[in-house]
């Protein structure tokens, strides 16, 4: 296997696709990465923005140009020394348009006589397919027309012979059932993604379906095409650990990678994988620059809005999949009760069983004792379908509500995070970096994913809040007044966001504000929204772009720790790239970059302008002139990502190791380094404290003995003084020899 030394991650879509993407082969092997990492690349719903709704996986996208550009990427990478990596989508299919997806048209034509039947997760006992598509609960707006039934721009395919009669009449002798939408979370037959009744599951624990379903997939793999698989959501799968031999068995010397969230101090399963994409490495690099002192009242712990929301989404969003446990001979209520109280996703019976005991345990209600030997077997079909509920409980309770309604410091609220958890100190942090190495150090690290819920750049200066929280609250009190929310917590949420991304467009916060507030579902909601609270949180949002006294305000105040931020940005950004593991960079993010939560974080970037800054930073460099000052250009963190990958790159064998390396002073603390085995990262931390106490002094490196270079700067180490090492930068990427 050909471990990739750094990713590039690409989010290739129908106005970006694979010819667009062959242009930046170039770049990429410029900026130092090994390969190009991609969004999904199978034929996906018509116009999908991501690719993750796949309705044919027996051929790439034909809206991204087709195999014959496939093709073409793979050549133009291959020309410039690179690889390529790709995500692929093992646990579901889209349904959004079913005329797109043959075989889910197929089985709605034939129910349980088509070929494809034992290609979905389907109750075929529960009754005709629920399908959660109408305005209302009635048929009155039904059409028969060119041999399909019609509702408004949706299509059905008719079975044969059914024709004849009003489209009411019709509709009955179908093997489907079209139902009112809201009808959908409780009727639902069919496994889903999480509550996303357009994303059926598949069943690739049988092999015939996982044959034709990775058909394609392992042409690239056998023609070489690809080196790496990424595998979205495995806990929806009815056997993770099952599917995953299958495919390294298919892909024995492919790097393979699981989007497994892991939940602090939860273990990896012991897979035959390589690792994860890395959101537990981006806890701990991000943590490093939380001041570990900084707390915020709150009505209501972390622990208690957890499971608060879990209990409230298991009733509200799942109740399809508790009908489907209580059909087992489940308790519904008992198992809601479960499901909220798993601290990590999910179990693999027998692996993780002490996950189910510590949920019994917490367990508010009495759980009978039959249920409890059921849901302790593997081979229990309660079991199996229990264990993938919880994941789905996971991931709408915590990541997606609890996360948009506790926002004492946003910056901690990630995927995989714990936000009552402030700060990694750095004896952590080395501790988790040694165990990496041991354990994975193939895994992926990364700052920032098409799934995170704000940018790494963002996180990076809203850490700067946890160590002024006075000057927070008091600036946030005095904008208060005049632009005040009745929900305080969605006010927290608004004004660090404001802050933290500041300067943005202002529709881009007003659509963002939208989807957060309605993910809270405290003040609004997806199914109920609350007109007038948006139309509130839109004045407040317009106040704060047309007032001119607020508007100063706000900027000032984001200039004021906007620096702190970019030390912050270039620490953590230099310890993701360096730590063990695989560093993988989300496109754009080698500038500093803005981004909020999905759709917001696809924006197209601007690759030219990456390109001419990276080609400038370079000549510079050659002709010995000036280094880019760290200023809002990015330049400086282009500066950082690229020296870092291409050291990676072009000398791994300066980091086969690990080892923590000191200071000595009085500023001591304001420093993190590592040595990988003669590539050695200096970062600074908490940069606001550290220039009150009157910045590093007398303070020193405990640098090991030999000459060193920066390779940031190109130059001699001329002393293991922290005001030397650091004089130009924040970070420093030393070099022996």
């Amino acid at each position: 296997m050909s471990t990739p030394t750094g990713t590039y991650r690409v989010q290739v879509r129908p106005d970006f696709g694979l010819d667009t993407a062959a242009t930046l082969a170039g770049y990429l092997h410029t900026l130092g990465v090994s390969h190009m990492y991609s969004a999904p690349l199978l034929t996906a719903t018509p116009g999908s923005p991501h690719g993750y709704d796949v309705v044919d996986p027996r051929a790439v996208n034909p809206q991204l140009g087709g195999a014959a550009a496939l093709d073409r990427l793979v050549g133009a990478l291959k020309d410039n020394g690179l690889g390529l990596v790709v995500d692929i989508v093992p646990n579901h299919m889209g349904l959004f348009q079913p005329a797109a997806n043959p075989m889910w048209w197929d089985v709605l034509k034939h129910g349980r006589g088509s070929e494809y039947a034992g290609w979905f997760d389907i109750d075929w006992d529960a009754g005709p397919i629920i399908v959660p598509v109408l305005g209302s609960p009635a048929l009155d707006d039904l059409a028969v027309a060119h041999g399909e039934l019609r509702y408004y721009e949706h299509r059905f395919p008719l079975a044969p012979g059914t024709e004849g009669g009003t489209p009411p009449e019709v509709h009955e002798r179908q093997h489907y059932r079209l139902v009112y939408w809201r009808e959908g979370n409780e009727r639902l037959n069919y496994r889903r993604f999480f509550a996303v009744t357009e994303l059926a599951g598949l069943r690739v624990e049988d092999p015939a379906v996982f044959e034709a379903t990775h058909t394609e997939i392992l042409r690239w793999v056998r023609e070489g095409l690809v080196d790496g698989i990424r595998v979205d959501h495995p806990d929806g799968l009815r056997d993770p650990g099952g599917y995953l031999a299958r495919l390294r068995e298919h892909a024995p010397g492919t790097w393979l990678l699981v989007e497994k969230i892991l939940e602090l101090g939860e273990p990896l399963p012991p897979w035959p994988v390589d690792g994860t994409t890395g959101y537990e490495a981006l806890a701990e690099a991000c943590g490093l620059f939380v001041d570990p002192g900084f707390s915020a009242a709150s009505d209501v712990s972390w622990s208690d809005e957890a499971y608060a929301q879990k209990l409230d989404v298991t009733k509200r969003l799942f109740g399809a999949e508790l009908n489907r446990l209580e059909r087992l001979g489940g308790d519904k209520a008992v198992l809601a009760e479960l499901a909220a109280n798993f601290s990590v996703y999910r179990t693999y019976l027998p692996y993780g069983a002490e996950h189910l005991d510590e949920a019994l345990a917490k367990a508010r209600t009495e759980v009978p004792a039959d249920l409890v030997l059921r849901l302790r077997d593997p081979g229990d079909e309660l079991a199996v379908r229990f264990q993938q509920l919880t994941g789905a409980v996971m991931a709408k309770g915590v990541e997606d509500t609890a996360m948009y309604r506790w926002n004492r410091l946003i910056a901690l609220n990630e995927v995989g995070g714990d936000p009552s958890r402030v700060g990694v100190g750095p004896d952590e942090f080395h501790a988790a970096q040694a165990r990496r190495l041991r354990e994975w150090p193939h895994s992926m690290t990364t700052l920032s994913t098409h799934d995170t819920k704000r940018g790494e750049d963002v996180r990076a200066r809203l850490a700067v809040l946890s160590e002024i929280p006075a000057d927070w609250a008091a600036a946030v009190g005095g904008w208060r007044e005049t632009a005040p929310l009745d929900d305080p917590s969605f006010e927290a949420l608004f004004w660090q966001t404001i802050v933290g991304a500041w300067p943005i467009e202002q529709e881009r916060l007003r659509a963002y504000f939208q989807k957060a507030a309605r993910e809270a579902n405290r003040s609004t909601s997806w199914d109920e929204p609350d007109e007038a609270f948006e139309a509130a949180v839109n004045t407040n949002l317009e106040r704060v772009f047309d007032n001119p006294d607020l508007r100063h305000s706000v900027h000032d105040f984001a200039a004021r720790i906007t620096p702190f931020g970019w030390s912050n940005a270039l620490g953590q950004k230099l310890v993701q790239l360096t730590m063990p593991g695989v560093p993988d960079v989300y496109q754009g993010t080698e500038l500093w970059e803005n981004s909020l939560v999905d759709p917001d974080n696809r924006r197209p970037v601007d690759f030219a302008e990456r390109l001419d800054l990276l080609a400038a930073i370079d000549a510079a460099a050659a002709a010995q002139q000036p280094l880019p000052p760290v200023d809002v250009s990015g330049a400086a963190k282009l500066l950082v990502v690229s020296r870092a990958l291409r050291l990676r790159r072009d000398r791994p064998e300066l980091f086969g190791g690990y080892e923590p390396v000191g200071a000595s002073g009085p500023a001591q603390q304001h420093a993190v380094a590592f040595d990988r085995g003669g590539a050695l990262t200096v970062a600074t931390r908490l940069p606001v404290a550290l220039a009150a106490a009157g910045g590093w002094r007398d303070t020193a490196l405990h640098l090991p003995e030999g000459s060193w270079t920066d390779a940031l700067t190109g130059r001699g180490v001329p002393s293991a003084a922290l005001g030397d090492i650091l004089a130009t930068y924040p970070v420093a990427l030393l070099v022996k020899g």
